[in-house]
């Protein structure tokens, strides 16, 4: 198994369900359509994620026969039947031209086989979604509100279990609840997943205790949010405007929640806003600022909010020109994306070029901007809920990893240990400025850089602001004990708002650490790398007493992770970027403190420990046999890698990227980060001390040695 999550679409003929489901895996696809692949022929015998869209092409554009594509897909008649029904329909649309000339009865046939509005807007002249909208309910053609048929059609079905459909005449239901609508996270993917479910269903359940009837949005069957006694209605449906709209206009809802359900709901905010929909808490105008980098930048600037130096893009020369004035590295930002899509860290100009087009490509409508990257500094993420731009509560959560690594990805510490009072205090007042400055009403979150200053107070610098619950919003409200979606709803829906709290000052006995769960090992030939671009599928957090016993923990309730044996070998690696210090810590440590002997794959990494004073040992990583590199790590016990190169490897022959893929895919513990690396010897250091000041017979359970316990027994 590789899917990171799946997507539910309910309709009343095949070819409604299979647009539905196509447009709700990513809303970049319309619904059933091709795509441009070289060699066809190969791609139609390959079942891959991609093959519907081959069959796409070959229907769309090169004429194949259904014959032809069962011989070359061996996929069932029927469904390549049901697949040329759209096709006839798409060959009809275009055919029109323009939208004048599409008829009520193939308006109503194209609704029927599952076409959205903005999918037939594409398929005609000079014609928008909004336009294809006002036609079709100018005809009366408006989507029926249907029961999900839990019972087999043996008896009546009374559930909650909603979705909508043209191939109906009559509604199951009628529309008195006027309740308020919640719009639900979509399909789990690598950036957004369970986090923002249990946003969702916090809000709901808020709702439902303040009285209020509930109507959830979501179409992912994995989630809580979609179980039928959570809500009071709830719709199998698509996160798109038109749909959206549709069921408030059939519910007259009180109003919609775009704030809990991550990046879709915060794509047509502005829209739905601008169709007299109310938007519920802060305005979408004022999201659409945040979201937009050009003019969130410009905001900062006015109320004197620190932030790295910027530009929005209008040519790939301004951008050079930039990057020559403010120095490398650079870092290229779209708008309106989620968990760092497109977003890059460029130390070259060549690097420039190559990520400017896949930024633009991924946000076309959108501009991008280019800032300076700050290197080395610390990232902080900020959570906050606020009241009509008054803030209510926040959590300061310090990040392990250096800036450059997304804050999915990231290694998280509450309450934080390595931030002053004074910083606390700076930090609260930038949290307070910018609710003010964007009059904000519910949740939101920031990422702020703090730059120390060797004779002076750190630098303190605003990266990014989302006017919506973040994903580490359930961490911080279990650690802190207070759920910061419930006080969310009360500033959202003005209802018995709370008075002000300020949690940092609390002193807590406790710290809690939330660590990421990568998938590297399902994906063949990926790069184990952290960067700016979300790669993480899951998270794990745990208490301790400090930091250092509460990562302890994490780490290794992380699946694929175990302590090195003692005295099992340890291969390092680094590259120019390195941080010196972190490094030669992290091997000092591991072999004068706890006694693993060291290897590189790098005779100019090993020289340089050695003026250090540190042994290590050069190993060949064959680039391309790998029965002989497996045969490298097995001879020399190697049961742990450290690589802690900053520059993502250009081809599968990088000494560095050779280090990082071998130890996934020889079930080998890896750690990529310099920080995480020091925190992670630090921690094995103070167990080992903690236990080895214990006698025989001390240590815990059947255990009797140490050697035993970082052997794995206990751990």
């Amino acid at each position: 198994m590789k899917s990171v999550g799946e997507v539910m679409a309910v309709g009343r003929t095949f070819e409604e369900s299979l647009q539905k489901a196509i447009r709700q895996v990513d809303p970049s696809f319309e619904g059933f359509q091709s795509l441009q692949f070289p060699d066809l022929d190969k791609t139609l015998g390959d079942p891959t994620d991609l093959r519907l869209f081959a069959i796409g092409q070959a229907m769309l554009e090169k004429n194949y026969t259904i014959d032809q594509i069962h011989d070359l897909t061996k996929i069932d008649k029927w469904f390549l039947y049901k697949l040329g029904n759209i096709v006839d329909i798409q060959h009809d649309i275009k055919h029109a031209g323009k939208l004048e000339n599409v008829s009520e009865t193939l308006l109503k046939e194209a609704k029927k086989k599952g076409f959205s509005d903005s999918q037939i807007a594409a398929l005609l002249q000079d014609t928008t979604e909004d336009q294809v909208r006002k036609a079709r309910k100018d005809h009366g053609i408006t989507p029926f509100v249907k029961q999900i048929d839990t019972l087999a059609a043996e008896f009546p079905a009374k559930t909650n279990y909603l979705y909508t459909t043209y191939n109906a005449t009559t509604n199951d239901i009628d529309f008195n609840d006027h309740g308020t609508m919640v719009l639900g996270s979509g399909v789990y993917r690598i950036g957004s997943s369970v986090e923002f479910d249990w946003c969702g269903v916090s809000a709901i359940r808020a709702l439902r205790r303040m009285g209020r009837k509930t109507v959830m949005v979501n179409y992912n069957p994995e989630t809580v949010s979609t179980d039928f006694d959570e809500c009071d209605r709830l719709y199998f449906e698509e996160l798109s405007f038109e749909r959206v709209m549709d069921i408030y206009e059939a519910e007259n809802a009180q109003g919609v929640i775009v704030s809990v359900g991550g990046q879709l709901p915060q794509n047509i905010a502005l829209r739905l806003d601008q169709n007299k929909v109310n938007v519920l808490g802060t305005s979408p105008v004022s999201i659409d600022k945040a979201e937009d980098r050009f003019k969130f930048s410009k905001v900062l600037d006015e109320i004197g909010v620190d932030q790295p130096e910027w530009k929005e893009l209008s040519s790939l020369e301004e951008a050079e020109q930039f990057a020559d004035k403010v120095g490398f590295p650079v870092l290229v930002r779209p708008s309106y994306v989620l968990s760092g899509a497109a977003m890059n860290v460029c130390h070259t100009h060549e690097a420039l070029h190559k990520n400017l087009s896949e930024a633009t490509s991924v946000s076309p409508l959108h501009p991008v901007v280019i800032t300076k990257f700050i290197s080395p500094a610390a990232e902080i993420d900020v959570d906050a809920v606020a009241y009509k731009g008054k803030l209510l509560i926040h959590a300061v959560s310090e990040h392990v990893e250096n800036a450059g690594v997304h804050s999915g990805d990231a290694t998280l510490v509450l309450p934080p240990s390595d931030t002053n009072e004074k910083t606390m205090a700076r930090l609260k007042e930038i949290a307070e400025k910018v609710a003010k400055a964007f009059n904000i009403t519910g949740p939101f979150n920031m990422q702020i850089i703090k730059k120390d200053n060797p004779n002076g107070e750190s630098d303190l610098k605003v990266i990014e602001c989302n006017l919506r619950a973040s994903r580490s919003f359930p961490f911080v409200s279990k650690v802190l004990g207070t759920n910061f979606i419930d006080i969310a709803m009360s500033a959202l829906c003005d209802h018995q708002v709370p008075e002000p709290v300020d949690l940092m000052v609390l002193k807590k006995d406790y710290q809690a650490v939330k660590v990421p769960q990568f998938s590297w090992t399902r994906l063949q030939g990926a790069d184990p790398f952290l960067g700016v671009e979300m790669a993480s599928t899951g998270e794990v957090a745990c208490f301790g007493k400090d930091k250092y016993e509460a990562y302890w923990s994490a780490i290794q309730s992380t699946q694929n992770f175990r302590i090195p044996k003692p005295g099992s070998g340890i291969l390092l690696g680094k590259d120019e970027f390195t941080d010196d210090d972190d490094f030669y810590a992290v091997a000092h440590t591991l072999t004068k403190d706890l006694g693993h002997p060291l290897f590189t794959s790098s005779p100019k990494v090993t020289e340089h420990l050695a003026k250090r004073g540190i042994k290590a040992t050069t190993l060949i990583l064959p680039e391309q046999n790998k029965r002989a590199l497996h045969q490298v790590f097995q001879s020399n016990k190697i049961d742990f890698v450290f690589n802690l190169a900053q520059l993502r490897a250009s081809n599968i022959t990088d000494e560095n990227y050779i280090a990082r893929r071998s130890a996934v895919d020889f079930g080998i513990p890896l750690v990529n980060d310099s920080k995480c690396a020091r925190l992670f010897v630090e921690s094995l250091k103070r167990k080992r001390q903690e236990l080895g000041s214990l006698s025989d017979g001390q240590y815990p359970g059947e255990v009797k040695s140490w050697s035993e316990f970082v052997g794995g027994r206990y751990c």
